[in-house]
């Protein structure tokens, strides 16, 4: 689930410019050990690859200390993107916030990267996340990236050195 409900026009729950693509209503319950095997079982056994990505809907409503222990116990590494609406708790080994609320509402305030998508027009925020990495991605709309939104985010990281470009690719390449 998430705790947001991102479209293109801002609103309550929605910091505007673009819309969510990720569905938030399905899914299912699974003991962790379940979890841990749907992992094991996409591995390539040649080249094992123990990260684990906690994503959307809002992953900081279900990670928890006890998640954390027990996919470190069993050699996994956790990273995880939140909108920063929820604390999270400690452990993580990289914590990417992307945030779909107002800075005030912000309540994961450290992070290895920040990252904000922006379209047309959208300047970037004097972000209260202390982050190593401060990244901007182009809003997509559906699988299109609109050129303008394009030029307009590439001119605000040539203007704002510290902030690097972090285009969607997955959605240009239509991966859900």
């Amino acid at each position: 689930g998430c705790n947001r409900a991102c479209t293109v026009e801002p609103g309550p729950k929605s910091p505007g410019g673009f819309d969510c693509d990720t569905e938030s209503a399905g899914g299912r319950k699974l003991a962790l050990e379940e979890i841990e095997q749907l992992a094991a079982d996409v591995q390539p056994e040649d080249a094992p690859c123990r990260w684990m990505v906690l994503t959307g809907g809002e992953p900081g409503l279900q990670v928890d200390t006890a998640l954390v222990e027990f996919f470190h116990a069993r050699g996994w590494r956790l990273a995880i993107e939140t909108n920063g609406s929820v604390p999270l708790p400690d452990g993580l080994d990289w914590i990417t916030v992307s945030p779909k609320v107002a800075e005030h509402a912000i309540r994961q305030r450290r992070a290895h990267e920040v990252k904000y998508v922006r379209s047309c027009g959208q300047v970037i925020p004097e972000t209260v996340v202390e982050a190593d990495h401060h990244l901007i991605s182009p809003a997509v709309g559906g699988n299109h990236l609109d050129g303008k939104t394009l030029d307009w985010c590439i001119r605000l990281v040539q203007e704002n050195p510290k902030w690097r470009l972090s285009p969607q690719m997955h959605k240009l390449w239509n991966v859900r």
